[in-house]
């Protein structure tokens, strides 16, 4: 009788499960091994992929190696894709530190309000989520285009007698990312903020802490896995990100996102293409595991 206890409720739960397994298997895990497949494969002629005899490494030495390239010139730079790929990274990391910083401020401003307010904010932090992003980022284009918002003003009041060299730079790229992904940041950090037990503080501070050794030593390490969760939010989609960077930067800033849609696009290179996204997907794991991580050491703590 117990076995078949057992056993009716091992259907039931793969009953409830089997939707969600099957979604991922086609949707994802599917996908995934076709672009595998496709990057020890090699570029057709006209583009697309061709199936050599042996499945071929070429892909990801090329990565490592530019020079490896059949498009390399006599002066090729064998790091050039590192180089890019370090350069995403960099900005992923620019970005990130400004939504931290910017969001925690704001997150815990948000816990600080009645319920009533408190929710009005927070919608208003989701708000952006109902717009395209590719709408907002054509929209902030705008403001800050040469005769945008910005510029108008500033020449309205004579401060300024041209407009300002704001789109088309690295600046104008990050500017666009912390723009389209600050809202990433502050959901997490609020989540962790608004379940802080502020009396601690107040303990803190009958122990003689200052405040800002408070913060430091009570608060920002109980709310900590928040700000890793904002960092991996932010970070990960961040520096594979290419439509801001071929928007705000007018294609003169070259990030590993762009670099694959361009081996998808004009270079029609799919197997470059998928290994450099496999590349990327790494960075996602390491993200995920920090993440996950993080959570463990929360669920620990309570």
């Amino acid at each position: 009788m117990l076995n078949l206890i057992r056993r009716r409720r091992g259907w039931q739960l793969a009953g409830l499960l089997g939707p969600g397994a099957l979604w991922l298997m086609l949707f994802f895990n599917l996908p995934l091994v076709i672009v595998l497949f496709i990057s020890f494969a090699e570029r057709g002629r006209a583009g697309g992929i061709r199936l050599p005899p042996v499945l071929t490494l070429e892909n990801y030495a090329q990565f490592f190696n530019a020079c490896r390239s059949e498009f390399s010139g006599p002066e090729c730079d064998p790091l050039l894709y590192l180089g890019i790929f370090g350069h995403s990274v960099r900005i992923g990391l620019i970005v990130t530190l400004f939504c931290i910083l910017l969001g925690y401020p704001l997150a815990y401003f948000i816990s600080q309000r009645n319920p009533r307010w408190r929710d009005g904010l927070l919608l208003l932090v989701m708000i952006p989520f109902w717009t395209n992003f590719l709408v907002r980022t054509y929209a902030l284009k705008q403001v800050l285009g040469a005769e945008g918002l910005i510029n108008s003003f500033l020449l309205g009041l004579g401060l300024i007698q041209q407009p300002l060299d704001l789109l088309f730079n690295e600046t104008a790229v990050i500017v666009g990312l912390v723009y389209g992904y600050l809202p990433f940041a502050i959901l997490p950090m609020y989540a962790s903020v608004e379940k802080f037990d502020y009396t601690l503080m107040e303990a803190a501070a009958d122990l003689g802490a200052s405040a800002r050794r408070a913060f430091l030593r009570v608060m920002l390490p109980m709310t900590l896995p928040g700000v890793v969760a904002a960092l991996v939010l932010t970070f990960v989609p961040v520096v594979g990100a290419f439509i801001t960077p071929d928007i705000m930067g007018g294609g003169k800033i070259e990030m590993i996102g762009t670099l694959i849609n361009r081996q998808f696009g004009q270079s029609r290179n799919w197997p470059f293409g998928s290994a450099i996204a496999l590349i990327l997907m790494s960075l996602v794991l390491v993200g995920v595991i920090i993440y996950f991580r993080s959570g463990g050491e929360e669920r620990r703590a309570i």
